[in-house]
């Protein structure tokens, strides 16, 4: 059904060309083209659009004898499932042949193609994603999406246990959207069934579930989404380490973000609800498959120094020289929200915010000096190549760096001869 409403104007890029060309290519012949799910959601919201998606009618062999004929590159991306990349203008558009899911394990459904739109509405996941929107920027709604949308609110379409069942990433999904669509109370019967299956998280690749994970943590305020996850007994499911150390620094987190500024930062975000335990956080980078920066992100944050509040520049610099710089500004992060929070109901906890305010913004304009000699220098000098020119180097480094990086090379080089001399 329609109703009248319309993101014509509310977003321009319905009007370029390629795709246009492309939605009357897919459309001609008695077929049919229609822009589907996020991007009609997002343009409704006057939200960002990224990813514009398609879904048609057409086969997918259809779908590259049109797109090709029409001057695009088609690419079989997902051909098995229907999809294909178009490549349109320098812009890709998913286009997916209308389906039907025929047989499901709760991870990957095998489906058969069709042409009923309500049908291929219906095993969308959640109403507001089961949106479209024709040619022209006619909203179609056969779900009810329209309805949650403006409310805000979150319902799987149909049954919720059936919709999880047929891929348990649902659980997540539901409330990673919350997270960023969702007002109010979950709805009651997506949070039973979340509840109920959970154990069926334990089916899915650890990539999908930190892929979900990382995108719940990046929505501008997961707190709420996070409680009701614990609540449902999910958080626990897929992020143990979450249960005892807690998931409260994550609000006062969320306030200092806005109020200082600081990007969105899953990782931050990860650290606020997990312990900073070396062999507890190699053990979850393993279990969800991290990539090797946010594994070393995790470990050298778990090994950084936290910081006094009241440490002094110089020495600050002098343990920044030595430090992993990311993971002691994780530490002062959480640290300065940490202090921010606390001083809600104690107001000397703003003295130490401002300390910690003041270390992070000495970190954001420090450069790391560079040592001033090598090892050609010292051999110059009459020095032999070994283990004790390494060791006299590093000991004129350790002295350049409690100098506050003060002595320069002319000194370093007058220290390095003493006692070369005072070995001979």
């Amino acid at each position: 059904m329609t109703g009248g409403t319309s993101i014509a104007g509310r977003a321009g890029w319905i009007a370029d060309g390629d795709l246009q060309k492309l939605l009357a290519a897919l459309s001609a012949g008695g077929e049919k083209a229609r822009i589907a799910g996020g991007a009609v959601r997002n343009a409704l919201l006057g939200e960002d659009v990224t990813d514009i998606d398609i879904a048609t009618t057409t086969t997918p062999e259809e779908t590259t004898r049109r797109a090709e004929k029409a001057g695009f590159r088609a690419v079989p991306t997902g051909a098995e499932h229907g999809t294909i990349t178009v490549i349109a203008g320098h812009r890709p558009y998913e286009v997916t042949t209308l389906r039907a899911d025929v047989e499901t394990d709760g991870r990957r459904a095998r489906v058969v193609f069709g042409r009923d739109w309500k049908a291929d509405a219906e095993r969308r996941d959640f109403t507001i994603n089961g949106l479209y929107a024709e040619a022209d920027g006619t909203v179609v709604d056969m779900v009810g999406g329209l309805t949650d949308l403006a409310e805000r609110r979150l319902r799987f379409i149909g049954d919720a246990e059936t919709r999880i069942r047929e891929d348990y990433l649902r659980i997540l999904r539901f409330f990673r959207f919350y997270a960023w669509y969702g007002d109010g109370r979950p709805d009651p019967d997506g949070l039973k069934a979340s509840a109920r299956l959970k154990d069926g998280l334990d089916r899915l690749s650890a990539e999908r579930v930190w892929a979900e994970l990382k995108k719940l943590l990046g929505a501008p305020d997961p707190s709420r989404a996070l409680r009701w996850m614990r609540q449902a007994g999910v958080l626990g499911r897929v992020l143990p380490e979450s249960e005892r150390w807690g998931i409260d620094a994550v609000p006062g987190l969320i306030r200092a973000e806005t109020d200082l500024g600081w990007p969105v930062d899953p990782m931050l975000r990860l650290e606020a609800i997990v312990p900073p335990d070396a062999e507890r956080m190699a053990e979850l980078a393993e279990r969800l498959k991290m990539s090797k920066a946010e594994t070393s992100r995790l470990r050298e944050w778990t090994l950084a120094r936290s910081v006094a509040p009241e440490t002094s520049e110089g020495a600050f610099a002098r343990l920044l020289y030595r430090a992993d710089e990311q993971a002691l500004a994780d530490r002062l992060k959480l640290d300065l929200a940490a202090a921010r929070a606390r001083a809600t109901n104690h107001p000397e906890e703003l003295v130490k915010a401002g300390g910690y305010a003041r270390l992070l913004r000495f970190l954001g304009s420090w450069a790391k000096p560079e040592f001033p000699l090598r090892g050609a220098d010292v051999v110059k000098l009459g020095a032999k190549p070994g283990p004790q020119l390494g060791a006299l180097l590093a000991q004129l480094e350790l002295e350049w760096i409690e100098s506050g990086f003060a002595l320069d090379r002319d000194e370093l080089l007058s220290r390095a001869g003493e006692r070369l001399g005072r070995h001979e």
